[in-house]
């Protein structure tokens, strides 16, 4: 059996999840970012107690399926930008085409109806996000960093940081508080 979590975007999540499900002596042969797959279904009562508790850490437990699909988009991009070192060279379009086997168009409009922001937007706060990361470490050089987050040229993260955060990227690089966002509070 399927549960299906939101805003699970990150290890700490997993962890959590992980730990509660053992509290609750709930086995699991599979916990991914925003889905757990149970080794036998779980009865009303536990269910609503692990709502309960996961609503506690900023997760919930879905059970629409138009919500559940918003959440593997989030997870998808999530995954693809902040998990992988390497960004898939297709078109973003077509990566999620692929990933969820439905037209592109349809995720689209309900991703936006659902999320009030386009795709396109939510992985562009995510690349920022990211990049923002990538300059705090301080390892890359921004062209490495526009390189690896599939940029076209240096120049058009540049502004598209600035854009988003109003910063010019070397500007951020030398501000002594930096400040990221979590990634449940990109949307």
């Amino acid at each position: 059996m399927k549960l299906y979590i939101q805003n699970m975007v990150c290890l700490c999540c997993k962890m959590t999840v992980a730990s509660e499900l053992k509290k609750m002596d709930l086995n699991y042969y599979n916990l991914e970012l925003g889905e757990v797959s149970l080794v036998k279904p779980i009865k009303k009562k536990e269910r609503t107690h692990l709502k309960n508790v996961l609503h506690e850490y900023g997760l919930e437990l879905m059970d629409d399926k138009k919500a559940i699909l918003v959440e593997k988009i989030v997870t998808i991009i999530v995954n693809m930008i902040h998990n992988s070192d390497e960004v898939p060279p297709v078109n973003f379009s077509i990566f999620l085409t692929n990933k969820l086997n439905q037209d592109y168009h349809s995720l689209s409009n309900l991703f936006s109806k659902t999320k009030g922001i386009t795709i396109e937007h939510f992985i562009i706060l995510h690349k920022i996000e990211r990049v923002k990361e990538l300059i705090m470490y301080d390892e890359l050089s921004l062209t490495k960093i526009s390189y690896q987050l599939h940029y076209s040229s240096v120049a058009h993260l540049s502004n598209q940081f600035k854009k988003i955060t109003g910063l010019t990227p070397t500007f951020f690089k030398n501000i002594k508080n930096k400040k990221r966002k979590p990634l449940e509070n990109l949307q």
